[in-house]
């Protein structure tokens, strides 16, 4: 899906989902395991992180400097809202560049909106947008392909690659896996962590 297509399906529900994840605990307990296997402060990135809220509630709380990235021109607006002392930032994950390192990462629920031929490149991208002891916790499906789906009245694509070849990239840019699950089973929900050494 085009990702100018998918912001624009993102900006009509992102007050339902500002409302809905604000102080939801969903992620919650997963996305704490990554951050105990991270040093306190430094700076994090969040991509895909819609209206802010609980994640980088937490990030703030261990002192970290935080950008976000969404491509829903609203989320991000909602973001800077919820939370001025951070930076979040309208882009495209698949075109945008940096010259920052990154301590800590998360792609919560993002990364399978993308074309099914950019998830390597993607993930190659955060992977050497990570510092040396840098976590990075992101989420997949168990399966490989793509396809759509019905959600609040709209469809919406996810692709996946599949437990394996994630592994494999992670493995092939030096990080080493710290956590991999499939956290809603029996749905092909799966979170990784992984750390840079």
């Amino acid at each position: 899906m085009d990702p100018q297509i998918l912001g624009k399906k993102y900006d009509k529900i992102a007050q339902w989902w500002n409302d809905r994840h604000m102080n939801s605990s969903y992620g919650v307990e997963q996305f704490e395991k990554a951050v105990s296997y991270a040093s306190e402060g430094g700076t994090a990135l969040d991509v895909g992180c819609g209206a802010g809220g609980r994640f980088v509630r937490i990030l703030q709380s261990k002192g970290y400097k935080i950008t976000g990235l969404d491509v829903s021109k609203e989320m991000v607006r909602l973001a800077s809202l919820n939370h001025p002392q951070d930076n979040f930032i309208h882009q495209d994950i698949c075109k945008w560049e940096t010259s920052e390192k990154f301590d800590f990462i998360v792609a919560w629920d993002s990364i399978f909106h993308l074309p099914l031929d950019m998830h390597k490149p993607v993930i190659t991208k955060l992977c050497q947008l990570l510092d040396d002891d840098g976590v990075f916790i992101y989420t997949f499906g168990d399966g490989t392909g793509g396809g759509t789906s019905q959600w609040r009245g709209d469809s919406f694509y996810h692709s996946t690659i599949g437990i394996a070849e994630n592994i494999q990239i992670l493995l092939d840019n030096g990080l080493s896996l710290m956590h991999l699950e499939l956290d809603q089973y029996p749905e092909t929900h799966v979170y990784a962590v992984a750390k840079k050494r």
